[in-house]
């Protein structure tokens, strides 16, 4: 993992909460935002020492930047010039570094807009989840159609080299017909990189659990089933390929050359480290690597004096960090890279973990592509149509079955 970093922030603010959402984010006012930026800023400034404490290398070039929420555009053009501050006084920031802002249409304002341009931002992500304002509306979102568009026309006039979009297949309300009306609308707005995923049914939303409940708040009755997310889903893939928007992983698709370089990292297991509440990480750790994760509860990542992620949990402990020993590595570079369309080489995995190591799962290798759910090709496989939509279900029976 000889890289640059990349690095991701956790803002966890938003104007309202969507009534889908699991994550660690909701509504607060302008003091909190202000207090979380000088807790974020020296959270920043600690992060060697961080490293150190677990061990890590943390590299000093970093390539990518990710402002993830919650809804980090409600930041103010000054709270951005501050973070920006803190990461260019840790981090040699790459000239062309991708940098990305995730946003809601109709929440940035033309002043921050200005400064994020300004400091490099380069990459936005907008939230829009559906193009049919019913359906939107239905989970808490604010925006309407035109006021998406109107925001994507924006953006791209600004000068923002990179404007994508998030849609989510499964919405209340949603049929066939409108998630179609979603994706050519998308497509319509020529955007370079559009993110496909499929409600998440859960308790950890109030959506999810109404929904488990059977009970009819939230839109919860006019949910659709899970068979059709999966088939609108599978034609969302087909139409978004045709019109020039190719799946590149399991959720995403972009126009040649316009890939998530951030995301990546993730799927190729290279270095990131983040900083925010929920953030999670992962450094080079001797010839193994090492993952840790800071808090989910603001009042505790707010409290926590301390310059990196090691705050406690309500309940005692933050999370132990986890050593990513040789046999680990292996099986999340199976599992990783598998998200990506173009699979893995089974000719690299012999060349990083051995040939007994790769030898140890090529039964169960053989086993799911009898099954149709993984196609082999030379020395590389990956997952099908059909392996993408059991994927959870393909790692499983990828586990290394005995110590190697």
């Amino acid at each position: 993992m000889n890289s640059p970093v990349g690095i991701y922030l956790s803002v966890p603010f938003c104007k309202a909460k969507c009534s889908f959402c699991n994550f660690a984010s909701d509504a607060f006012g302008t003091a909190r935002m202000d207090a979380y930026v000088d807790r974020l800023c020296r959270e920043i400034a600690g992060s060697r020492e961080t490293a150190e404490r677990r061990g890590a290398m943390l590299p000093r070039e970093a390539d990518s930047v990710y402002f993830g929420g919650g809804t980090p555009s409600l930041l103010s053009a000054d709270q951005f010039r501050r973070i920006f501050a803190s990461l260019r006084g840790a981090f040699d920031l790459a000239d062309d570094a991708e940098m990305t802002l995730e946003c809601a249409p109709g929440q940035l304002a033309e002043e921050t807009l200005e400064e994020l341009l300004r400091q490099g931002v380069n990459r936005v992500s907008l939230g829009v989840q559906s193009f049919v304002d019913r359906e939107a509306q239905a989970v808490g979102r604010l925006h309407t159609r035109a006021m998406c568009e109107s925001e994507i026309t924006r953006l791209q006039r600004a000068g923002v080299r990179e404007v994508g979009l998030d849609l989510i297949a499964g919405l209340p309300h949603q049929t066939e017909e409108s998630w179609k009306i979603s994706l050519e609308a998308a497509l319509a707005t020529g955007v370079t990189h559009v993110s496909v995923y499929m409600l998440e049914v859960d308790e950890e939303s109030r959506l999810g659990r109404e929904v488990i409940a059977g009970g009819s708040r939230y839109g919860a009755a006019s949910v659709p089933s899970e068979d059709e997310a999966v088939a609108w889903y599978e034609a969302g893939c087909d139409l978004l390929n045709v019109g020039g928007l190719l799946q590149y992983e399991i959720s995403n698709f972009a126009r040649e050359g316009h890939r998530s370089r951030h995301n990546i990292k993730y799927w190729r297991r290279l270095p990131y480290i983040g900083f925010g509440l929920d953030a999670h990480s992962m450094l080079p750790q001797g010839g193994d690597a090492v993952r840790f994760q800071n808090v989910d509860d603001l009042d505790t990542y707010m409290s926590d004096d301390a310059t990196g992620p090691l705050a406690v949990l309500p309940q005692g402990k933050a999370p132990e960090p986890e050593r990513i020993d040789r046999e680990a590595a292996f099986e999340e570079s199976l599992f990783l890279g598998l998200r990506l369309v173009e699979g893995v080489s089974l000719d690299a995995l012999r060349e990083q973990f051995g040939e007994a190591m790769v030898a140890s799962v090529m039964p169960s290798v053989a086993e799911v592509s009898e099954a149709g759910l993984l196609a082999m090709e030379g020395e590389r496989i990956r997952l099908t149509a059909r392996g993408r939509m059991a994927s959870n279900e393909v790692f499983s029976r990828l586990l290394i079955p005995t110590a190697v």
